[in-house]
């Protein structure tokens, strides 16, 4: 396991946001993690069913059926956001994780997932396809599993995995927005045991130490004028 030898990062355990709230606190999240040099885990939940799209995905081949929707900053595909646990992982620049590849990094963090998961007795295991999915710009993510997601383990030999949690990742000069998601049966009973879990995990297997994320009015500031600005337009969300 990758260690961190007591490294600090800042934990935010955040509450409920519209969509494009959610995605603002990310993006800024990003440059306040470079500039603090402190990497930062974040929970958080949506205000409203949601559902967001990777950043390249098509806007007019995606079916909203009622759910508000966001354009993510990161790739992947179609996530909906009123049955899962949603979180995000930023990694500033220079961080030893940064110069991890992309797959690495995804195997590092799907790994402790795991970890944490089978701890509350969901047994699960990385996903081990190699091939991607034909059509990124209107696919599921949920039902398109790649390599290194994580899916419920199955003893039946050749079946098609499970998948029941993913990540989609934006690498910028700021370091790494790594934006996840998972999906268990229960997930509003579950959702305090597994993030304590999570937590517990990467203290225990990676050796970081969490502090409290706090954040100022000004950050919440910046936030809120970037939520307008940019995730709740039709220039962002329409863009492809």
């Amino acid at each position: 396991m990758f260690r961190l030898h007591g490294e600090k990062w800042l934990l935010w355990i955040d509450g409920a946001h519209h969509p494009a709230m959610n995605m603002a606190i990310d993006e800024e999240l990003l440059s306040f993690s470079n500039t603090e040099k402190m990497a930062v885990l974040r929970f958080y939940s949506w205000d409203r069913p949601s559902m967001s799209i990777g950043y390249v995905q098509s806007y007019a081949g995606v079916a909203n059926n009622g759910y508000s929707l966001v354009r993510r900053p990161t790739g992947g595909g179609v996530v909906f956001h009123d049955i899962d646990l949603t979180y995000t992982i930023i990694i500033p620049s220079d961080h030893k994780i940064e110069k991890l590849g992309r797959e690495e990094s995804y195997y590092l963090f799907h790994e402790l997932i795991i970890k944490a998961l089978n701890r509350i007795g969901v047994e699960t295991e990385l996903v081990k396809l190699t091939e991607a999915p034909k059509e990124r710009s209107t696919m599921q993510c949920f039902t398109a599993p790649v390599k290194f997601d994580v899916a419920l383990k199955d003893t039946k030999e050749h079946s098609v995995s499970t998948k029941i949690a993913g990540a989609a990742q934006r690498r910028t000069k700021n370091g790494i927005l790594h934006q996840g998601s998972i999906v268990i049966p229960d997930i509003h009973k579950m959702r305090d045991s597994l993030i304590n879990s999570i937590v517990s995990v990467f203290t225990s297997e990676s050796g970081v130490e969490f502090l409290e994320f706090i954040p100022e009015k000004q950050f919440l500031n910046k936030v809120a004028a970037l939520a307008v600005s940019k995730y709740e337009t039709d220039k962002w969300n329409k863009k492809y």
